[in-house]
């Protein structure tokens, strides 16, 4: 008896580690290093999976190995993935993010246009449309690019891609608890719309900015010309 109670504590044993060790969300991490980000992702990451079924795992590249391409690089990854995966990936090097599912039904439960939207407001969108005379395009509400276009200290850099990257993950997941009609209780919900938040005024600010001084050099160059 005891040899059979000792022998289901290893099994159950071996399962749990198994288990654990499949629930890497943070699936490659060349960037981060950081216990804590890790720890988030997998939290949200594995509640996710347990309600869904879907794997949605994070890329954290130094670089793309051989010269690949990023979807060429997140083909090859998917091989070794069976369940229903999305793949969120990032190259420091390259400056590149792109979302990879297969299958890819797995589309329909979220917009990857607006997470890698580079615009993160309608406002901002029309804005930027109306300077560039092109609306064809006026897709905004991007939770990644925003937050990684911001400039920032040598010593903050990882922390804009810690920011960056979960607020993509965490949209991501949102959009398919919402799809599935489902709660997760990991999810961050309007707070990571904060940071968003802090791009826009900043934006804002600075387009603000922008038509004052273009407005007092039209005023001034007007004087000139009255009184020259």
């Amino acid at each position: 008896m005891n040899f059979f109670y000792r022998g289901l504590c290893a099994l159950m044993l071996t399962m749990f580690f198994q288990t654990t060790l499949s629930a890497q969300y943070l699936y490659k991490d060349e960037v981060i290093f950081n216990p804590k980000f890790n720890e988030s992702i997998d939290k949200l990451g594995s509640e996710l999976y347990l309600k869904t079924g879907i794997s949605l795992r994070l890329i954290m590249l130094k670089e793309l190995p051989d010269e690949k391409n990023i979807v060429s690089y997140e083909k090859e990854l998917m091989k070794n993935f069976n369940e229903p995966t999305i793949l969120l990936t990032f190259s420091e090097m390259d400056s590149k993010v792109d979302i990879y599912a297969h299958p890819s039904s797995l589309y329909k439960y979220f917009d990857k246009k607006q997470i890698l939207s580079p615009i993160s407001s309608s406002v901002q969108a029309f804005v930027v449309a109306l300077l560039n005379m092109n609306f064809s395009d006026m897709t905004s509400g991007g939770s990644i690019l925003p937050l990684l276009a911001q400039k920032s200290k040598k010593g903050e850099v990882i922390g804009k891609y810690s920011a960056a990257m979960f607020n993509g993950y965490a949209d991501i997941a949102e959009q398919i608890a919402e799809s599935k009609g489902i709660t997760l209780e990991n999810a961050i919900g309007n707070s990571n719309q904060y940071s968003i938040l802090a791009v826009k005024i900043l934006f804002y600010g600075i387009v603000i900015i922008g038509i004052y001084m273009y407005i007092k050099r039209k005023i001034f160059y007007a004087r000139q010309k009255k009184y020259g």
